[in-house]
């Protein structure tokens, strides 16, 4: 994407898989001051509706089709295509780093289209576990697994499911979710967190970024992503949020338009819920996960206990 085109989403610190970094950032996470200091660990105190597709209406304009919680049936058609370059870059400065120090194993929570996934393996050379319940999700990390060498498919194990499902145990030294915690209710964030305990060996690191700490004032307009171009055609999504019922309403709205005429428009709305940092930090601490100093101001980062 262009630059000018990125520019145009606010870089808020902190989607969840399926929406995207700079769309979370753009929620309102935590601040920099959140992230705790380079000592000791940290105590607690710190389905879907689907309307027809797009059609022409009687007045020549074009029907929105939309989805609410779909399972990201609307926006993988987009996603790679409006957030794939922005994503990458994230993922490299966020987990190549600890991605090279895993010696055992990485798991990556929530996976989707397989970003993060393919910098995991171009940083490390351990097997990596890609947890990704979302089948038009997990369609598109195939599709990426396909593109790279076997060697690195060989190193991929997919689970079809959640975490909380995976049934893992002890297979991993990293585990990392991008963009997805924030899309998780409180039930099942907590476990998560169990699921993810499990999983790491003894000391091993969990890195997150966290869930916004507050509700918007009201509806706003966070950005916009794109434009970007194929063919004849200019691809872009516009995204708001608004507050409902103690959560967070992200809506994006993607249209597609050839010579200044729109050719199709869809909507698809996803669900976050904050959480404060001693919610956090009570959450993690009970699943035997201590808070620790995060490589990065826009993470969150856990250790399971050593034995």
């Amino acid at each position: 994407m262009r630059a000018a085109a990125r520019a145009e989403v606010p870089l808020l610190l902190v989607p969840s898989r399926g929406l995207g970094e700079r769309a979370l950032r753009a929620v309102g996470a935590w601040k920099a001051a959140s992230v705790l200091p380079d000592s000791a660990p940290v105590s607690t105190a710190v389905r879907s509706r689907i309307l027809p597709a797009a059609r022409p209406n009687s007045f020549g304009r074009t029907a929105v089709s939309e989805m609410f919680g779909a399972d990201y049936t609307v926006s993988v058609e987009f996603y790679d295509l409006l957030q794939a370059e922005t994503d990458r870059r994230l993922a490299k400065r966020r987990f190549a780093e600890a991605a090279r120090r895993a010696r055992h194993g990485i798991l990556d929570v929530g996976a989707g289209t397989g970003i993060v996934t393919e910098t995991l393996l171009t940083a490390s050379a351990a097997p990596i576990h890609a947890v990704e319940p979302a089948a038009p999700m997990r369609a598109a990390l195939l599709s990426r697994l396909a593109g790279l060498g076997a060697d690195q498919r060989a190193r991929v194990t997919l689970h079809p499911e959640s975490i909380e499902r995976a049934g893992l145990e002890e297979v991993a030294d990293l585990a990392v979710a991008s963009n997805v915690i924030a899309c998780l209710d409180p039930a099942t964030r907590r476990s998560a967190w169990q699921a993810v305990s499990r999983a790491l060996l003894p000391g091993g690191l969990l890195l997150f970024d966290p869930p916004p700490t507050e509700l918007p004032t009201g509806r706003e307009r966070v950005g916009r992503l794109g434009p970007v171009r194929v063919g004849p055609d200019i691809y872009g999504a516009d995204i708001t949020r608004e507050p409902h019922a103690g959560i967070v309403r992200m809506v994006f709205t993607y249209h597609v338009e050839r010579d200044g005429r729109v050719l199709r428009r869809q909507r698809e709305t996803f669900k976050l819920w904050p959480a404060s940092a001693s919610e956090i930090g009570a959450e993690l601490e009970a699943q035997g996960l201590q808070v620790v100093h995060a490589p990065s101001a826009d993470l969150l980062a856990a250790r399971r206990a050593a034995r």
